[in-house]
């Protein structure tokens, strides 16, 4: 297994750029059928390919704004958390999906946040930032992309900007197992890959008026939040500051 103190990786940068993708989804009365097609699908699937264990789902809020920050380890993260969460969140996802023939349409009609990785994109943010002010909730995963090392990698600092900008809580969730390794590995014996979801306690960052501060200080602060959910192994880079 890699170290989990080793350093993250060079984060990747789109190389397209399609700005006109990038807009908060409309709730349409389709829109909110689809999402709670892909729920049913998603439970189905996580019931019968999977042994999936949840924990702390008397902390998800009756009702928005929050902005949902997760680990990233995985396929199986996405059907697991929107197979037993009590709503179907708008998510960010990577402007490269959209050129996938299936799934960029899927993804589409479900409704998410196409943002440009490793790029300052004005558009992503202030889409979330309206999500946000309808009462919303907006989840991603701080560290930009899938894990490459299995655990925490380095957070970037949308999510806390986010969270500083909106005056939002933030909803920590965490996954463990969902690994392509261990959920394709597994199916790929017969196995039923054991899998978790965890919704920690949610939490506002610190109200700093400086934003440079405000995103530094907020980023360690979701970082350390996340790691506090996850098993050593899975800390990463964020193994000896719980």
């Amino acid at each position: 297994m890699l170290s989990t103190v080793s350093p993250s990786p060079p984060k990747p940068v789109s190389e397209v750029w399609r700005p006109h993708l990038t807009r908060l989804p409309e709730l349409t009365k389709r829109r909110l059928r689809w999402r709670k097609l892909w729920q049913l699908v998603s439970r189905l699937l996580i019931r019968w390919l999977t042994v999936a264990e949840v924990n702390g789902l008397e902390n998800f809020p009756e009702q928005g704004p929050a902005l949902i920050v997760t680990n990233h380890l995985g396929d199986a993260d996405v059907p697991l958390g929107l197979a037993f969460l009590p709503v179907a969140p708008d998510g960010l996802a990577k402007a490269e999906l959209y050129d996938y023939p299936v799934l960029g349409k899927l993804l589409d009609a479900y409704g998410v946040i196409w943002v440009h990785r490793g790029r300052p994109d004005r558009r992503a943010l202030r889409a979330a930032l309206q999500g946000l002010a309808q009462g919303r909730f907006i989840a991603l995963a701080p560290e930009g992309r899938q894990s490459v090392t299995g655990a925490l990698e380095e957070g970037a600092g949308g999510a806390a900007y986010l969270a500083w900008k909106a005056q939002v809580p933030v909803l920590p969730i965490t996954f463990v197992g969902t690994e392509d390794k261990n959920v394709y590995g597994s199916l790929k014996r017969f196995r039923k890959p054991k899998i978790s979801l965890t919704i920690g306690k949610m939490f506002h960052l610190d109200p700093y008026p400086n934003r440079r501060e405000a995103v530094r200080q907020g980023t360690h602060k979701i970082m350390r939040a996340l790691a506090r959910q996850l098993p050593p192994a899975y800390r990463g880079v964020y193994l000896f500051d719980v």
